[in-house]
């Protein structure tokens, strides 16, 4: 240090840096300030001083033409820089940063010239410097000599320490391997780059040097602008070779390699503690920002003493907040014991350690989970800064921004859940935000369950969580248009004519209704319709199907015309329809637990546009039980012509379900090669399911078809697989029907002892998705009996036969009830009148 210059060698984020540089500052009164920063920073940096800038917040420059290539410089209010430049403008005094250009950084990155930023360098200098005083912990000999140390008489005596001992780290006989503060590989050691130190050993590597000499340049261009009195504000480590000052023509000839800068924009952008407390970018990470923030503002004895009451006090009002029974007894406990192991430790004044053991064990009762709550939001902390509208933007931020204001959804580190009513005017509106960032890569918003038992698609849950990263793809999205909807509406275009497959056009399709982005739809159509009309894989169009009729509910809520997908919905169906049967034969046990899944949404979507389309007419047609050979094949399904689209597309689906259910469960030596082969037990079982669930298929062929899965002629893993389907969805069937449980209790019985074994984890499987209370039901009745004897009450009595008059009486009010109309024909004599099943009863309601 001269009477010229002052270099001011910091910790990045470190407290008591900041408050020696303060304190330097006011004992020097300087008439220019230099900061370690990227100078195209220096036209926005008197931003600072607006009273809507709070931190935490960061610089972010970004290339032009490449806007993925970004960098941030975050600041917090503990951050020595951010003090420097605070003073500065205040005291009215000029303040660069000078640091070696964004631009050109992002240029030597380019040309793979230079580490990228946030690798780690091999020394950690406090490492180093505690080891040398014989304490194993750097952190905690960093507080004591530094954080809690007593202001002294000479505000630049702590630097002058700090360059001596930097001047000695950077000489090549120290840190070299096996030295005390080399960190093993692999290991990380974030706390060097918050000295300024870069890969590398002690010595200085290559991009610190072109650093180094850019900075030495600006220092003398500050001096040739007539600066008699100027303070340097860097990284420690870069103190001794600013300190150095060779010739300039040696710096120069070290600069003149650098390759052309790229061209930047620089702003502010509003940063987080939680993001301070990640290993990444300039200055890596601290472990605790919130106890930072604390020591800021309770420096030297009062961070121990008043101000541990403060902090074990703040702590105490979390806990509270979550109902942990926490009274003032245990806050004066707490700190007595906080202050009883600084003493035994022999510490200046009780420290983090020494804070969150005396939390553990007097506040949180010894609870880790407690513990963790105190760790997130005191330790590191849920600052979310703010910068003030007149920082620079891109157009696409600045609308962004209004609609945040206009729809009241205010960005916040901390996460949070949103339940919206899509028939509000507001809340529909922050869906289409929330959609339409999604659309941009900005995952603001992620879909949450919701706390609410509602199945309408007027409710929608989302999980808010705000990441500053947001700030870079707001920029990347800027090239698609300057406003939200724009943007969204020329991505998804675009998107529409690279998709590679069917189901990522369906999904696009649904996305861009739910974010109602009207002038994108004509190029998801036509690129949907042109791949629908190509795509021959059945199980790629099952995957398709259920997104695009998902997307045919929105026009209800959202007031949006979904017309024009309902004819490319039902094409899809019927292709499925056609090629589901033998896109099922072959399959293993995985490819057919996917088929499963599949074939569940693909009709469950069948079912939705059936109520779109329209009511049946009739009653659905039932799978009968073998009938005489004079009245045609056995199993057949009734022949009586739709009458309605929605009845066609039903009878098609039944139709293609009872194909697959009637499949063999092996391929037999005559005609294999016609049928396609097997087709597992598990999808058979399931489409009996769906058809009886229905009322496509009555009990009794229901039970029939139970038999011949489970008689002696299946293979035991295949009859298994049949089970599994049949039950996937409630077992509440075997309670109602004790046949089916009968014969699914002597089929157990009869499993040899090898076979059921290999069984078991199957069985266990499938009975796991099984209530508890249908469990216990099942339990009881197999152990009485019960299912053998066919018995048809709870008290076992037989059960009564059915009185028709009763029941045709109380039928149409029954459909009434259920939101159907009765038919005004009366049945046909004889005739069994159809009831509404389980899922016709949901699908009503």
């Amino acid at each position: 240090m001269t009477g010229e210059l002052t270099l001011l060698g910091v910790r990045h984020h470190g407290p008591g840096s900041a408050r020696a540089v303060g304190a330097a500052l006011r004992a020097l009164e300087p008439d220019a300030v230099l900061i370690e920063g990227p100078p195209e920073a220096d036209p926005i940096i008197a931003l600072a001083a607006d009273p809507e800038m709070v931190p935490p917040v960061a610089l972010l420059a970004h290339a032009v033409e490449d806007p993925a290539r970004a960098a941030f410089w975050p600041f917090a209010g503990f951050s020595p820089e951010w003090v420097a430049i605070r003073h500065a403008l205040a005291a009215g005094v000029p303040v660069r940063f000078i640091d070696l250009p964004a631009g050109s950084s992002f240029a030597l990155r380019a040309t793979g010239r230079t580490p990228e930023d946030g690798e780690e360098p091999a020394v950690d200098p406090v490492a180093v410097l505690a080891a040398a005083a014989g304490n194993g912990d750097p952190e905690a000999w960093w507080e004591d000599v530094v954080e809690h140390r007593h202001p002294g008489a000479d505000p630049l005596a702590p630097f002058a320490a700090v360059a001596a001992a930097m001047a000695e780290l950077r000489d090549p006989e120290v840190g070299t391997p096996g030295s005390p503060g080399v960190r093993p590989e692999g290991q990380p050691a974030g706390r060097a780059a918050r000295f300024g130190g870069r890969p590398g050993a002690c010595a200085a590597g290559r991009r610190d040097e072109l650093r180094e000499a850019y900075m030495r340049q600006q220092i003398r261009a500050a001096r040739r602008a007539g600066h008699r009195r100027i303070a340097v504000v860097c990284g420690a480590w870069h103190v001794p070779a600013l300190a150095a000052q060779p010739a300039a023509s040696a710096d120069r000839a070290l600069l003149a390699g650098l390759p052309k800068k790229l061209k930047t924009e620089i702003t502010w952008v509003p940063w987080t503690h939680r993001r301070l407390a990640q290993r990444t970018g300039y200055g890596a990470g601290i472990e605790s920002p919130g106890w930072y923030q604390h020591l800021f503002d309770n420096p030297g004895p009062a961070a121990g003493g008043t101000g541990m009451a403060r902090w074990l006090t703040r702590a105490a009002e979390l806990l509270r907040a979550q109902d942990h029974p926490v009274s003032p007894a245990h806050v004066i406990e707490a700190v007595r014991l906080a202050e009883t192991l600084a003493a035994v430790r022999g510490r200046p004044a009780p420290g983090l350690a020494e804070s969150l053991d005396a939390v553990r064990a007097v506040l949180c009762d010894g609870s880790e989970v407690a513990l963790a709550l105190v760790r997130e939001q005191l330790v590191v902390g849920e600052a979310l800064g703010r910068v003030p509208a007149a920082a620079p933007t891109v157009p696409l931020q600045r609308d962004l921004t209004r609609l945040q204001r206009t729809l009241r959804l205010k960005p916040a580190d901390a996460a949070r859940e949103l339940t919206l009513d899509l028939r509000k005017e507001l809340d529909a509106g922050r869906s289409r935000l929330l959609h339409r960032l999604r659309l941009l890569g900005i995952d603001w918003g992620t879909g949450a369950r919701s706390a609410a038992n509602s199945t309408g698609t007027f409710r929608e849950s989302w999980r808010l969580c705000y990441e500053p990263e947001f700030a870079v793809r707001v920029v990347e999205a800027a090239q698609w248009g300057s406003t939200v909807e724009e943007a969204a509406t020329a991505k998804v275009a675009a998107a529409a004519g690279r998709a590679a497959d069917l189901p990522a056009l369906t999904r696009l399709a649904e996305q861009c209704l739910v974010a109602q982005l009207p002038a994108a739809l004509p190029a998801v159509m036509r690129a949907l319709a042109d791949r629908a009309a190509l795509d021959s894989d059945t199980a790629r169009l099952t995957e398709a199907l259920p997104a695009l009729v998902r997307a045919l509910r929105y026009g209800d809520v959202r007031g949006t015309d979904g017309g024009a997908l309902e004819g490319v919905a039902h094409g899809l169906a019927d292709r499925i329809c056609v090629g589901l049967p033998p896109a099922c034969a072959g399959l293993d046990a995985e490819g057919a637990a996917a088929m499963r899944a599949r074939l569940d949404a693909v009709h469950g979507a069948i079912k939705l546009l059936e109520r779109r389309t329209g009511a049946a007419a009739s009653a659905p047609a039932a799978v009968s039980a073998p009938a005489p050979a004079a009245a045609g094949p056995a199993h057949a399904l009734a022949a009586a012509p739709p009458s309605t689209a929605s009845a066609a597309l039903a009878e098609r689906w039944t139709r293609a379900l009872d194909a697959l259910a009637r499949r063999e469960p092996r391929a037999r030596a005559a005609g294999a090669a016609g049928r396609g082969g097997a087709v597992p037990g598990l999808l058979r079982g399931r489409a009996v399911r769906l058809l009886l669930d229905d009322g496509r298929l009555d009990a009794a062929e229901a039970a029939r078809r139970l038999r011949l899965a489970l008689s002696t002629a299946s293979a035991p893993a295949d009859a298994a697989g049949w089970i599994e389907g049949f039950l996937s969805g409630g077992g509440a069937l075997l309670l109602h029907d004790p046949q089916l449980l009968a014969l699914l209790d002597g089929w157990l019985a009869e499993v040899p002892a090898d076979a059921f074994v290999d069984l078991l984890p199957l069985l266990r499987r499938t009975f796991a998705a099984v209530e508890a209370g249908v469990l216990r039901t099942v339990a009881s009745r197999v152990a009485t009996g019960r299912p053998a004897g066919g018995a048809g009450g709870p008290s076992g009595s037989p059960e009564q036969p059915l009185d028709q008059a009763r029941a045709d009486a109380a039928l149409p009010t029954v459909l009434r009830l259920l939101g159907r109309h009765p038919s005004p024909e009366p049945p046909p004599a004889g005739a069994r009148p159809w009831i509404p099943r389980q899922s016709d009863r949901r699908s009503a309601a």
